[in-house]
C-alpha cells in the first residue's frame, strides 16, 4: 500500500510543476495521434505547444506545408493539449482528423498535466539547450515558428 501511495505522489508531482526558464527538464513520453508513445529527451531543442483548437489548427497547417521530417530535422516536437476536449469529440472527430497529418503530434489528454504554460490564443514555444529551458515564447501564429527554429 505504501508503494502505491508513493507512486501516486510521484506521478502527481511530475504533472504539478509548471516549466520555468532555466529549469532542467526530465525525459518524458507522450502518445502521438496513433497511440504510439515517443520519448522527449535531451536532444530536443524546441517544444511547440498548443492548447486551443485554433492555435493547433494553425500549427498543423504550417507543419503540413513542410516535409514530413521537418520537426525531427530541427530537433523539435509539437505537443497538443487536448485534455479539455470532450472524450466523444476527441474520439470521433479530432483523432481521425489528426491521423491525416504526416507530421507527429504528441498529445496531452490528462487535465492534471499542467507543466506547460498557456496564454489565450497563443502558441507556446520552449527553447532548450541540453534539456535546460533557455527561453519561453508566446507567439501569435505558426509562421513565427520558422524564424525561431
Amino acid at each position: 500500500m505504501k508503494k502505491i501511495i508513493l507512486a501516486l505522489l510521484l506521478v502527481t508531482s511530475l504533472f504539478s510543476n509548471e516549466i520555468k526558464k532555466d529549469e532542467k527538464l526530465r525525459v518524458f513520453a507522450l502518445p502521438d495521434q496513433f497511440g504510439v508513445y515517443h520519448t522527449v529527451d535531451r536532444h530536443t531543442k524546441m517544444y511547440i505547444v498548443s492548447f486551443e483548437k485554433d492555435t493547433g489548427k494553425d500549427v498543423n497547417t504550417f507543419l503540413a506545408s513542410k516535409p514530413k521530417d521537418y520537426l525531427q530535422k530541427h530537433d523539435a516536437v509539437f505537443i497538443a493539449n487536448i485534455s479539455k476536449m470532450p472524450a466523444i469529440i476527441t474520439k470521433y472527430f479530432a483523432m481521425p482528423k489528426l491521423k491525416k497529418y504526416k507530421h507527429r503530434i504528441l498529445l496531452i489528454n490528462n487535465e492534471k498535466d499542467d507543466r506547460f504554460r498557456a496564454k489565450e490564443e497563443k502558441i507556446t514555444l520552449y527553447e532548450l539547450e541540453n534539456s535546460v529551458v533557455k527561453k519561453i515564447y508566446f507567439i501569435d501564429n505558426a509562421k513565427e515558428i520558422e524564424a525561431l527554429l
